[in-house]
């Protein structure tokens, strides 16, 4: 008979004793895993987290979200009262957008070019640029003295346009009488309408900004 050495004996025994633990922990562990409670929706972390802010644009539904642009007379640069290609001029009053070419022709003998910055509005974009005359103003009736309603805006109607750039306005301020073409607010150097009274009176006093004329009253 062969006789085994200790040494050999025991190593054998602590291997032995090595698996029979391995084997326990994995039999614990699945038995954990079998009998804890699998976490549900709610409690997971993502669960817990606040929805996403509602877009500012989210208060105005029915009304264009930041989507107004040519057709509802926003205005590129380079604009000039005879592009007839933007509704922006073609939509003005006939009679205000004859007295701006009117005047235009001269001007441009003296080296001025009348840009239109603003001219006919759709209801949406003045609605748009009251609101963000609110925000940045802080009070609707800060804002009054620079915007006013869809409702009572003379660009909605095609009664105002608003010229530049600088040499532009300062010529209209000397001339534009001669054509029934009138500066209506202090505050307000761009914005022109038509008078055609003020051809033979000269222009009407100005008034200080929009919430002293009537019109925005209404």
């Amino acid at each position: 008979m062969t006789r085994i050495p200790a040494r050999t004996t025991s190593r054998r025994i602590r291997w032995l004793i090595v698996v029979g633990l391995t084997v326990a922990i994995g039999v614990i562990t699945a038995a954990l895993g079998h009998w804890l409670p699998k976490p549900s929706l709610s409690s997971s972390p993502s669960a817990s987290l606040p929805a996403p802010a509602a877009s500012p644009a989210d208060s105005h539904r029915g009304e264009p979200r930041g989507t107004v642009g040519q057709a509802d007379g926003v205005v590129p640069d380079g604009v000039t009262v005879f592009d007839d290609a933007m509704p922006a001029v073609a939509k003005l009053d006939p009679g205000l957008l004859k007295a701006l070419r009117q005047a235009a022709t001269p001007a441009a003998d003296d080296g001025v070019e009348f840009n239109v910055n603003s001219g006919w509005r759709s209801p949406a974009y003045q609605n748009q640029l009251l609101r963000k005359a609110v925000a940045e103003y802080g009070s609707e009736h800060e804002a009054a003295r620079w915007v006013a309603t869809a409702a009572t805006s003379p660009h909605v109607s095609g009664k105002a346009v608003d010229i530049g750039p600088s040499d532009a306005t300062a010529w209209l301020s000397e001339h534009g009488a001669d054509y029934g073409l009138c500066r209506i607010y202090k505050n307000e150097p761009w914005h022109y309408e038509l008078r055609t009274e003020a051809i033979a009176h000269g222009c009407p006093r100005m008034y200080a900004d929009p919430t002293e004329d009537p019109r925005t009253q209404q």
